[in-house]
């Protein structure tokens, strides 16, 4: 029996709200999930039911909205995670930008769902010391995840985060505490990510043009008229040349022309040409 009763209208109304607020769905296989999460607040405010929750959300939506949606919000990720990327990044893209940024001297790339970090400063990992030093090189880290956001910019890590660096990243990108449980950041991997928080189904106050945008593993959470509408915000605010690339368990539609792909989840504009 479970600690707190769960009603399928608790569902629903909690699914709503959610979808509402952020475009996320939360199909029937997430029920279990949406009650392990919610319960620790029902027990954080010393509530006794799903129900009493969502009356209490509702009358206190300043103060608890925030912790209901970083309850919710799926965070799973690692340095490197899906390395192709990375690697395209390296060997094609920066070649790229050297040549098509040489007047501007200025390079933006924005990593959209960043979670605890891992995903930004690896792609600072990638492109440090690849840029003369008079260049302006930034990226732009958001979520819509107010707790994970603090934790990323703190770029701290446990051992078990970086199981999957060598000895030679870990050397060069982090300092690594006395006892070897903790691994931080370099500052001056730190500097080149600029963490803010976002929910993509508000305004975007960024204007680009941005060279890549990284949008992994965030658009399984969306319906298609949500997704079709962030890849047409991701096409206006990319760069001529600019670059997206999504998850391996996410596709694009055909119907997005002004998209090519170039296999393994990476598009650029249809438009883009080559020098």
């Amino acid at each position: 029996m479970k600690e707190f009763p769960f009603s399928d209208s608790d569902f629903k109304a909690i699914s709503d709200k959610v979808y509402k607020a952020c475009g996320i769905v939360l199909g029937p296989h997430k029920r279990e999930m949406v009650y392990s999460r919610l319960a620790r607040r029902i027990r954080a405010n010393n509530l006794d039911s799903f129900s009493a929750y969502l009356d209490y959300l509702d009358d206190h939506l300043d103060e608890e909205f925030s912790a209901f949606i970083n309850a919710i919000t799926t965070n799973l990720t690692s340095f490197f995670r899906e390395n192709h990327h990375f690697e395209f990044l390296k060997d094609d893209l920066i070649p790229l930008l050297l040549k098509r940024n040489q007047q501007s001297k200025r390079v933006r790339i924005w990593s959209a769902g960043c979670s605890t970090g891992e995903e930004p400063y690896s792609i600072a990992m990638t492109i440090c010391e690849q840029f003369p030093k008079t260049w302006d090189v930034k990226i732009l880290a958001t979520d819509l995840d107010s707790n994970v956001l603090e934790r990323a910019c703190r770029g701290e890590y446990s051992a078990t985060n970086v199981t999957g660096l060598s000895d030679v990243q870990l050397k060069k990108f982090f300092l690594k505490s006395p006892d070897g449980s903790l691994f931080k950041v370099k500052s001056e991997i730190q500097k080149m990510v600029h963490f803010k928080r976002l929910n993509l189904l508000e305004n975007w106050p960024m204007k680009g043009p941005f060279d890549v945008i990284f949008c992994r593993n965030v658009l399984i959470y969306f319906d298609k008229e949500t997704k079709d509408q962030l890849f047409e915000g991701y096409y206006s605010l990319l760069a001529d040349h600019g670059h997206l690339l999504i998850g391996h368990s996410e596709s694009m539609g055909k119907e997005h022309t002004e998209y090519k792909s170039l296999g393994k989840t990476m598009y650029r504009k249809a438009s883009y040409a080559s020098i």
